[in-house]
């Protein structure tokens, strides 16, 4: 019974639930924020980013918050009015990218890709945090770890959502990865414009690396580098990397006498930026399931320059 009021009329709450959310087609390929953009009449670049990471867009009824989500002809895009609950609040990582493949997000100085083998079961890592946020969708989702950068290393990371993907992006890893670039911070004027350290490394007892003195003793490693800028003590290069080995570059930059920015472990002589000077700041790979070449590249990190711009 309803008494002093009207009782409602059959659907119109269904009506009124359907001004709040907006639909729009996908005919073309498209990245969902500039299709966004393209979309929302009236709302600017902030407001839509605003939306999205408010979960209020959805994708063939599933939420996305991935600026870069690779939209494909037929999809159907949903804008909710209003903000829905929030997901996992990620520390030390932001979403660059995810599909139903794959997940590459930028991690922050600082953060763990995994947990080490002595590490505790509550620490903070990137792989928690995305465990976390794809089970969400469904508790038997998983995530699995195609590489990984050092604790103190910035930059883009790649994860994939199936064992499947994950094996077929580290059995072609050489193949697949077609640029992966990092920038450091040095000590030192680096005089040569552009060099090629090539060695052996292998790992001490005490887990440090370090270039075996002899061919053939450890695992190959070579590494390329640019110089880009030179001053005031200090050199700001951009290194190819040929082989992924452990701490590769902290190790090559110290055996030519500029060790990285703060990297006390690796030979640096003085506190320069308060982090590590290492930043994986490109990433372009054939995406595992569609063969299309995906390229992420991030800024360098402002404090890299600050060397630069300080009075000698």
């Amino acid at each position: 019974m309803y008494k002093g009021k009207k009782r409602p009329q059959p659907g119109k709450p269904a009506a009124r639930q359907a001004e709040k959310i907006r639909h729009y087609e996908v005919k073309e390929q498209a990245e969902l924020l500039p299709f966004l953009l393209q979309h929302i009449t009236g709302a600017g670049r902030n407001v839509v980013k605003s939306i999205l990471a408010g979960g209020q867009v959805s994708v063939g009824g599933k939420p996305v918050t991935a600026y870069n989500y690779a939209l494909q002809p037929g999809q159907t895009v949903s804008v909710s009015k209003e903000k829905q609950k929030q997901g996992i609040p990620f520390m030390g990582l932001s979403i660059l990218f995810e599909d139903e493949h794959i997940i590459v997000i930028k991690k922050d100085a600082g953060l763990l890709s995994v947990a080490s083998d002595n590490g505790k079961d509550t620490e903070v890592t990137a792989y928690r945090q995305l465990m976390a946020h794809v089970r969400l969708e469904a508790q038997s989702s998983r995530i699995f770890v195609v590489h990984r950068l050092d604790r103190d290393t910035s930059g883009v990371m790649l994860f994939a959502k199936s064992e499947a993907v994950q094996q077929k992006l580290q059995s072609t890893w050489q193949e697949s990865v077609q640029e992966r670039l990092y920038v450091a911070l040095v000590e030192g004027i680096v005089k040569q414009e552009q060099g090629t350290v090539k060695s052996w490394l292998k790992e001490s007892k005490t887990l440090r690396m370090y270039s075996s003195a002899h061919p053939n003793d450890g695992q190959l490693a070579v590494t390329h580098y640019k110089r880009l800028r030179a001053g005031n003590g200090h050199s700001l290069l951009e290194v190819n990397l040929e082989t992924g080995r452990k701490n590769q570059i902290r190790v090559h930059l110290s055996d030519i006498g500029h060790p990285i920015a703060d990297d006390k472990k690796y030979g640096a002589a003085v506190k320069t930026i308060g982090r590590l000077g290492l930043h994986a700041r490109v990433l372009a790979f054939v995406h595992p399931a569609t063969n299309k070449l995906m390229r992420f590249e991030t800024d360098v990190p402002k404090l890299f320059l600050r060397p630069f711009q300080q009075q000698p």
